[in-house]
């Protein structure tokens, strides 16, 4: 049989979890027949909620498995059972997550995640039948729908663009690939004829979208990685930041070379791979003093900390 892709296990995991915590120590068979997983993969994965909690790590706030006798217990960490103060934008995506995982084979349709839904769905006033809108991204309808036609007739499209990373305008003719959305920002993603490479851009920085007469051959584009909205080189210079707990986001949030958890997991060393100097700058001033340059340009947040507090002092 072939292993579960980390994906499903997640999921898996994610509705055995709270059936088997609210069943006090139900037989492990039984666990086994209700979601159709092996038990020898029901405790590999169950194994991984030791590692499971919140800072610092402590036994007090780390998730207990017990196995005894053919049967299995699962106890939440005290962390877990204080009550949460939830945005309304929290509670939609929890909504839609916990739907998500009713439909996981195995999953309770009655029992406490479809409870516990049915309530959040009553405190925010939404139900089966009401829809959501959902904005993507602030992007101009006319360019936005230019570089669309551009892609879907495949002519080329002149842009005026602002690279964020470099702090620059510039003009660019496009043979554009593909329009799509991700992380709530749209991005047209294709061949840039003035940098001679692949290129992708977000469309709410381009300020001016024409389409031209000419036309190209299409490249097929539509990969693992089609979508992704970053593709670091291995020729990019490598970076490696030290970070204290309010900047692990960055470790999350920017594809990376590797992570490793030092202290016990209070600071995170994460390996980035950057070839804009301007981005390098807006991250470090971002994280202020909870990362630091352990390898690399660590002249980079300094400097651009220097320059803005030099406009204030004038």
């Amino acid at each position: 049989m072939a292993r579960a892709s980390a994906e499903d296990r997640l999921g898996r995991l994610l509705a055995i979890v709270p059936w088997v915590a609210a069943h006090d120590g139900p037989p492990v068979a039984e666990v086994c027949r209700r979601f159709g997983v092996e038990e020898k993969a029901l405790v590999e994965d169950l194994n991984l909620l030791f590692l499971c909690g919140v800072y610092p790590f402590t036994p007090d706030v780390l998730i207990d498995v017990d196995f005894a006798d053919g049967r299995v217990w699962i106890r939440m960490a005290d962390y877990f059972r204080r009550p949460l103060r939830l945005s309304p934008q929290e509670g939609l995506a929890l909504v839609s997550a916990g739907s998500a995982l009713l439909a996981v084979p195995g999953a309770d349709p009655d029992g406490a995640l479809a409870t516990a839904l049915a309530k959040l769905e009553t405190v925010l006033g939404v139900g089966a039948g009401d829809s959501i809108d959902v904005e993507l991204g602030p992007a101009a309808p006319g360019i936005l729908e230019a570089v669309r036609r551009a892609s879907e007739t495949v002519h080329k499209v002149r842009i005026d663009y602002y690279s964020f990373g470099r702090d620059d305008h510039t003009t660019r003719v496009v043979r554009p690939w593909r329009v799509f959305n991700a992380a709530g920002h749209w991005y047209l993603a294709g061949w840039c004829e003035t940098a001679a490479a692949e290129r992708l851009f977000r469309v709410d920085r381009i300020t001016r979208a024409d389409v031209l007469d000419s036309t190209f051959v299409p490249a097929r584009r539509d990969g693992p990685g089609a979508t992704a909205t970053y593709h670091p080189a291995e020729t990019d210079p490598e970076l490696v930041l030290d970070l204290d707990p309010p900047a692990h986001w960055i470790a999350h949030q920017y594809p990376n070379e590797g992570v490793e958890a030092l202290d016990g997991g209070a600071v995170l060393r994460v390996r980035l791979r950057s070839s804009q100097r301007a981005w390098l700058e807006r991250l470090l001033l971002r994280a202020g003093p909870h990362a630091r340059v352990v390898e690399g340009d660590a002249s980079a947040g300094r400097a651009a900390a220097a320059r803005l507090l030099a406009r204030y002092t004038r």
